[in-house]
This record gives C-alpha cells, sequence and structure tokens, in this order.
C-alpha cells in the first residue's frame, strides 16, 4: 500500500517558511492530487490570542489556504509535543482523506519529527509525588538541577529562552529521573524510514547568518509597529467578555514568562524589570539564539533538500516547486 506523501518546509525563524508554503499549496493542485492543506508546526501559535508576537498567518496572507493547528489552546495550559502528535495525525487523516497533500510548515522541529516519526517520545507516566517535591522548587533551581541530570536538554531549553517554564522543567527531570534521557535522545534511526507512517519530502530554508540577522532585526520592529505589547497587555487584562481572538483572559506575567521569546521578554517589560530598549535588545538576542538552536536541530536531518535560493525569490519558488512536482509525481 502506497504511503501518504507529506511535504516538509522547515528552517529557523524568520526565513520565509509561510509564505513558501502557501505558495506551493497554491500551486501544486493537478500534480497527483486535488491540492494541499497546510498544518502549522509552531509551538506557540497553536495557543489562541498570540497572534501578533508569534507572526501568526491571517486570513488574508492564507491565500484561501486552509491552515492546521492554529488557536487550538488556550495560553494558560500547556501544550506538548504529545497533544501535537495527536492532533497533527488527525489533520494528516483529514487532508489525505479529501486526495489533498499536507504540507507542514514551521520551526519547532521537536514537533514535526515527533508527528512524523523520527522521534519517538518517551513513555514516562507522571510521577505525582516526585512532580510535588520539584513544583516547591525555583525555576533557577530546578534549571541548575536538570542541568547536573540532562546536560543536553538544559541546553536546548536555555537556547529556546524557557529557563521560566516550570512545567517543561519539571517534565524534563522527570523524565531524567526516570530514563536518563530527554525527548532529543529519541530519535530513530532515519535509515529505516520506509517504515514510516508518510513518505516526506523535506524543503529546507537556510539563510546566511547576515540575512537571517537583518530578517529577524527588521521582522521584530514591524511586529512592535503591528501592536506586539499591545497584545500583551490584553493578554494579560482581565477577562470582560469572551472575545473571538482570546485577548482579555487574565493571562498572568509567570505564563506569559512560560510561553518563551517575545512573550517572556514583553513580561518582563510590562511588570517594569527592563525598559522598551531593554526589551527590544534582550529579545532580539533571545531569537538570534533560538534560530541557532533551530538551525543545529534541523542540520542533523541528512533527508533534508536545502534550497539553493530565496524562497522569496522567482529561483527559490521555481527550484521548491521543481523539487515538489517530481515528489508528487513519484509512484
Amino acid at each position: 500500500m502506497q504511503r501518504p506523501k507529506v511535504i516538509a518546509i522547515v528552517g529557523p525563524t524568520a526565513s520565509g517558511k509561510t509564505s513558501l508554503g502557501i505558495f506551493l499549496a497554491q500551486k501544486i493542485k493537478g500534480v497527483g492530487c486535488s491540492g494541499a492543506e497546510i498544518i502549522s508546526a509552531d509551538s506557540r501559535q497553536v495557543y489562541r490570542g498570540l497572534n501578533v508576537g508569534t507572526g501568526k498567518v491571517t486570513k488574508k496572507e492564507m491565500g484561501g489556504i486552509p491552515h492546521h493547528l492554529l488557536d487550538v489552546c488556550s495560553p494558560k495550559k500547556v501544550y506538548t509535543a504529545g497533544d501535537f502528535k495527536k492532533d497533527g495525525e488527525k489533520a494528516l487523516r483529514d487532508i489525505t482523506t479529501k486526495n489533498k497533500i499536507p504540507i507542514i510548515v514551521g520551526g519547532t522541529g521537536l514537533y514535526i519529527d515527533v508527528l512524523l516519526g523520527r522521534i519517538v517520545l518517551p513513555n514516562v507516566p507522571p510521577n505525582p509525588e516526585l512532580r510535588k517535591k520539584l513544583e516547591k522548587k525555583s525555576t533557577e533551581i530546578l534549571f541548575k538541577m536538570l542541568q547536573k541530570k540532562d546536560p543536553s536538554r538544559a541546553a536546548d531549553i536555555e537556547q529556546k529562552n524557557e529557563q521560566n517554564n516550570k512545567h517543561r522543567l519539571v517534565r524534563a527531570l522527570e523524565i531524567a529521573e526516570a530514563l536518563g534521557k530527554s525527548p532529543s535522545g529519541f530519535r530513530t534511526d532515519t535509515t529505516g524510514k520506509e517504515n514510516h507512517a508518510c513518505d516526506v519530502l523535506w524543503l529546507g530554508i537556510n539563510p546566511s547568518k547576515e540575512t537571517l540577522t537583518s530578517n529577524i532585526h527588521a521582522r521584530l520592529l514591524a511586529r512592535m509597529k503591528a501592536g506586539m505589547v499591545a497584545e500583551a497587555k490584553r493578554l494579560h487584562a482581565p477577562r470582560l467578555h469572551r472575545p473571538a481572538d482570546g485577548n482579555g483572559i487574565g493571562l498572568s506575567y509567570k505564563r506569559m514568562e512560560e510561553l518563551g521569546l517575545e512573550y517572556r521578554s514583553l513580561a518582563r517589560h510590562l511588570r517594569g524589570d527592563t525598559s522598551h530598549q531593554e526589551m527590544l535588545e534582550e529579545l532580539e538576542r533571545a531569537i538570534n539564539r533560538y534560530a541557532k538552536s533551530q538551525g543545529r536541530w534541523f542540520g542533523a536531518n541528512k533527508e533534508i533538500c536545502w534550497l539553493k535560493s530565496a524562497p522569496n525569490t522567482a529561483a527559490g519558488k521555481k527550484e521548491a516547486l521543481r523539487l515538489a512536482a517530481a515528489f508528487l509525481r513519484e509512484v
């Protein structure tokens, strides 16, 4: 039985994945399928109300292409890689049932690898007694504990600027205590990819360091102009009614910090811990560190076809479309 075909577009933040995914989805209709739909693989765009800060695609930008796994969870709750696997598998079934091609677009490498079978999550059940003990400790102490027990997982959390995410730290320590490994230690043998549920074309975007740094700077300024600070204020404000975008939910600054990157810096600024300029500088450094960690993550995947041209150029679009068409025509 032929495995369903999936296209995955990956790369660091601010590299142009979103627009390339929409372009391909609009162009591949008739190439062995009746069209395409997009599955977003972003660990924070799953949350309702986190729009400007995450650069969530707008209805207008979607260009009529259905998008899945956006706005599926309240930011007050914790959404895990396991949740993404379950929801992502449902989205894959829904799309392929319509004879359409799923295009997975995003920079959260763990989510994508878990969904497509490159990583098997450790089956570690909750340990209520250990969790109760760990919950009493500060995030600073928890992070130091993780550095000793699982340095690679601690480094990953630090690169993502999530040292204040107590839930993530506790879970990582829970896994380390049970197995001595983190999810990153459960990569499958990709030489056995014929046993995976899907046939995947991996398209990677890898801008130069200078280009990426410039993109990150320009995008950060654009998001500030679009109202990123105002969005954080609305998220923190008490709920007076139930607006459609999820704002005004009384999101605590503590939880906002746990959401990482933009929202961590915004929470610190709104609490008065940093000035406006300090927030921008802190955030830009954090985003550049995160982009670097994304590059390392995707660099470990030898199946990725790295595009030779920038995705926003005619040459880059032509190259991506040629690779996608050849992949879809394969029997």
